[in-house]
C-alpha cells in the first residue's frame, strides 16, 4: 500500500512538471511550400533582403550598391524577373564613425561591393537600406537621387556588447516596426538591436530566445533577416532552415517552421550547401517569402544555372484561421 501511494505521488509530481513544459512548448513544424521561382537576372548579384512596400515585393543585393529591385512573382510560374526599381548614388563614407582600412579600401576599389546591402524596409517617408559594410541605415526619399545615412549608428556600442566580431558577419537584417527599427546581428553571437526614433547610438541589445525544437546542424546559430507582420516580429534563422514568429515585446517565439526539405531537395539544392541559404524575408497575407543567396554557385541539377531562388511558404496550419 505504501509503495502504491508513493508511486501515485511520484506520478503526480511528474505530471505536474510535464504539463507546464508541454503547455509552454513552441511548435516547430515542417514548412509547406506554396510556390518557388528562379529569379531571372539575379546571377552574380546575390539577393540578400526583401520587403513588401505598398504591396510590392522589393529586394536588395550584396553586390549592387546603387540600385534596389522589384519582383512580381505569379502563382504557377517557375521563374520571376528581377527588375531595377530605382537607381541612386551611394552615400559617401560616414564621417561620424570609425571606418576600417579594409572598408575604406573597398569603398574606393569597388562600387558594387562598397555598401553590401543586406536589408530593405520602408515607411511613408521612403525606403531604408541596411549596409553591412558600415553597419548603418541609408535612406532614400521618394524623389531622392542620393542615399543619405541616418544619424543612428551602432558599430562601437555593438562591439563593446560582444557583437559584430567577424568581418562580413555583422548587421544582416532590417525592418521598421511602428516607429522603431530592428536590426539583426548575424552570428557569433547573434542578437537583435532595437533603435528608437530618438536613439543616435545603439543601446537596446537583446539575445534571441532559444527554441528547443530548432536544429542548427552544427553550424553557427545565426539570424539573417527580419519581417514585421500582424503585430509580430519574424526572424529568419538561416542555419536552422527556419522562420519563427516572435512576440515583439518579449521576443519569445510563438511558432517556427523549418524548410530544410525544400532548400536541400533535389530540385532546388545548390552545388555547395554552405551557399544557397536564406538571406531575405518578407511576410504578408499571402504567406512567408524567403530568398536564397547562392553566392554565385550553380544549382546541383543544373550547374550552369546561377540564379537565386524565391520561396513562398505557408503559415503553419494552426494559424491559418487567423490569416
Amino acid at each position: 500500500m505504501f509503495r502504491i501511494d508513493v508511486a501515485r505521488r511520484l506520478a503526480g509530481v511528474l505530471i505536474a512538471l510535464w504539463v507546464p513544459a508541454c503547455a509552454g512548448a513552441i511548435p516547430v513544424t515542417e514548412a509547406r511550400l506554396l510556390n518557388a521561382w528562379w529569379i531571372d537576372g539575379s546571377e552574380g548579384l546575390d539577393i540578400s533582403g526583401l520587403s513588401f512596400c505598398d504591396g510590392e515585393l522589393l529586394a536588395v543585393a550584396d553586390k549592387s550598391s546603387e540600385q534596389f529591385f522589384a519582383l512580381s512573382p505569379e502563382v504557377g510560374a517557375d521563374k520571376v524577373k528581377l527588375r531595377v526599381k530605382a537607381g541612386f548614388s551611394r552615400p559617401p563614407l560616414p564621417d561620424d564613425q570609425p571606418v576600417s582600412v579594409k572598408v575604406r579600401a573597398l569603398h574606393y576599389a569597388s562600387t558594387p561591393l562598397s555598401m553590401d546591402f543586406e536589408g530593405i524596409t520602408c515607411d511613408e517617408q521612403g525606403i531604408y537600406l541596411l549596409s553591412e559594410r558600415h553597419n548603418r541605415i541609408a535612406w532614400l526619399g521618394a524623389s531622392a537621387s542620393t542615399a543619405k545615412w541616418l544619424p543612428q549608428r551602432w558599430s562601437e556600442t555593438a562591439r563593446k556588447e560582444g557583437y559584430l566580431q567577424l568581418f562580413n558577419a555583422e548587421s544582416e537584417g532590417l525592418v521598421k516596426a511602428g516607429s522603431d527599427f530592428w536590426v539583426a546581428l548575424e552570428r557569433n553571437p547573434r542578437g537583435l538591436l532595437r533603435i528608437k526614433p530618438d536613439d543616435r547610438i545603439g543601446r537596446d541589445y537583446f539575445q534571441v530566445p532559444a527554441v528547443a525544437g530548432l536544429d542548427f546542424h552544427g553550424r553557427s546559430e545565426d539570424l539573417t533577416a527580419l519581417a514585421y507582420y500582424n503585430g509580430a516580429l519574424f526572424t529568419l534563422e538561416r542555419n536552422a532552415f527556419a522562420v519563427c514568429e516572435r512576440d515583439i515585446d518579449t521576443l519569445e517565439a510563438h511558432w517556427c517552421i523549418h524548410y530544410r526539405e525544400v532548400e536541400e531537395g533535389a530540385q532546388y539544392v545548390y552545388q555547395e550547401t554552405r551557399f544557397g541559404k536564406g538571406e531575405g524575408l518578407a511576410v504578408n497575407d499571402e504567406g512567408i517569402f524567403v530568398v536564397l543567396d547562392n553566392n554565385g554557385v550553380g544549382r546541383a541539377a543544373a550547374p550552369d544555372d546561377r540564379r537565386g531562388l524565391l520561396l513562398q511558404l505557408a503559415f503553419p496550419a494552426h494559424t491559418d484561421s487567423n490569416r
